[in-house]
């Protein structure tokens, strides 16, 4: 009897074998798809976070550069008509020469943080100059269009500003690379 069981149970302890051995295959295979999966969660999940402090990065520098951009109130005395007077100083152009003098009307408003100029010539020709002002100073600029046939930059400083006068000077850059300064004293008007 115990040869009839031998081969009995030795074909059981083998049948057990190979279907466990199978069953192993089976759970060792999907063991390895689970570990691919959460591979691939792990990779999604550290680009999020990689992308999540990198706008942690920017919302920080911006609020960064937003803090050391001040901006200043244009001291009301400022805004209004003034009589202006500018005479040329220095001069490398053949249209300015030393001692020319000229005479124009300023009017000061303001937008927000940005400040403008309508300058009136006596001939009644304005031009309008936008800039800013940075608590001690006032700085504008000009670029005249690419139509123009004569390009000209022009960059006012005014860094004295009194209650009833404002001094600065005005650089005007023509043909060539030349270069005129005016002196620029404006007296607050009466009206």
């Amino acid at each position: 009897m115990t040869s009839i069981k031998s081969p009995f149970f030795f074909l059981f302890v083998v049948s057990l074998l190979v279907l466990n051995s199978c069953d192993f295959n089976k759970k060792n295979a999907e063991l390895m798809l689970r570990e691919e999966k959460l591979l691939e969660k792990e990779k999604a999940f550290s680009l999020k976070e990689s992308e999540y402090q990198n706008l942690i990065k920017m919302r920080d520098s911006l609020l960064a550069r937003k803090d050391s951009l001040q901006t200043f109130a244009i001291p009301e005395h400022i805004l209004g008509r003034w009589s202006g007077k500018m005479i040329c100083t220095e001069s490398n152009c053949p249209e300015n020469v030393i001692g020319d003098t000229r005479t124009d009307t300023w009017e000061f408003s303001e937008n927000g943080s940005v400040i403008s100029a309508k300058v009136t010539n006596k001939t009644g020709n304005a031009r309008i100059y936008t800039g800013k002002y940075n608590g001690s100073e006032i700085h504008f600029k000009f670029i005249s269009d690419s139509t123009a046939t004569n390009k000209t930059e022009i960059n006012i400083v005014l860094n004295d500003l009194q209650e009833n006068k404002i001094k600065g000077f005005r650089d005007v850059i023509g043909q060539n690379s030349c270069v005129s300064r005016f002196s620029v004293d404006l007296d607050k008007s009466k009206k």
